[in-house]
């Protein structure tokens, strides 16, 4: 067994801080460098890593070129134009990771899911939940809280056409790494298949799974995995293509998070 997978096992064995970021620093120097963002003690230190990240230069110009053009619905703003950290409860035991800013929604407010449909949809199913306070969301002082639910995502820049590139997914993949660790949610809830593949990458590349092979995409699937790792849980992605065409429903997204709901509340261990 290589030392990646010895030290990533270490996380499964032992739930301690330490143990994680020496775990993490093992399995990136197997690829010849640790990266130093697994070793970030706090979500606030990790959020402003995240926003001044310079990482991807297509990212970067795409995200910038848009934020100096703008839509014309949106003239007047100053977009944010920087990487849109994470959002929520620090107490969080349930995690959602989606793909990536909007265009003109996140990279325009600062805020993941914050000024377009796809988070007009995801927000008002969450305070349906319990997981908010409010159902709408537009903008950064608008009052928006989470309850015991924490956003991130598998990109943490607006891509072009919203295709991210594996080089850039990979780069951003210690982010939500490093999230996870200091969150230690019970629950991971992945939007769409983009989402559960860089959740799966992460514990393939660690050792803790095998592939992909056993973990196929499907709405409101859910998976089993050893402690203390979170219940991986599965939707579609609640943009416009899917909510538009019916393939998302409300009624659809809230049976999700009513089980997601039910298995946080109850006694049943993190796995």
């Amino acid at each position: 067994m290589t030392a990646r997978k010895i030290a990533l096992r270490q996380i499964a064995a032992n739930n301690s801080d330490v143990a994680e970021i020496a775990a993490s620093h093992a399995r990136n120097a197997s690829h010849g460098e640790a990266d130093p963002r697994l070793a970030i003690p706090s979500l606030k230190i990790l959020n402003s890593q995240i926003i001044e990240c310079r990482r991807c230069p297509r990212l970067v110009a795409y995200r910038e070129q848009v934020a100096l053009m703008r839509r014309r619905a949106f003239h007047d703003w100053e977009y944010w134009g920087r990487p849109v950290p994470g959002f929520g409860d620090p107490h969080a035991r349930l995690y959602i990771i989606g793909l990536a800013p909007a265009a003109h929604g996140g990279n325009r407010t600062g805020r993941t899911f914050t000024g377009d449909r796809s988070g007009d949809f995801l927000f008002s199913a969450l305070y349906r939940a319990g997981f908010a306070n409010q159902p709408t969301s537009t903008h950064l002082n608008d009052g928006l809280r989470l309850h015991d639910a924490y956003i991130g995502a598998s990109l943490r820049c607006a891509p072009p056409a919203n295709k991210p590139l594996p080089s850039e997914l990979q780069n951003c993949r210690p982010f939500f790494e490093r999230e996870l660790t200091l969150l230690r949610p019970k629950v991971v809830l992945a939007l769409g298949g983009i989402a559960l593949r860089a959740y799966l990458g992460m514990l393939r590349d660690g050792g803790l799974i095998a592939g992909f092979a056993n973990y196929r995409f499907g709405h409101n699937h859910w998976y089993k995995f050893p402690p203390p790792l979170p219940r991986l849980f599965l939707s579609y992605h609640p943009s416009q293509q899917n909510t538009f065409t019916g393939k998302l429903t409300p009624a659809m997204m809230d049976q999700v998070l009513r089980k997601i709901k039910r298995y946080i509340e109850s006694d049943a261990p993190s796995c």
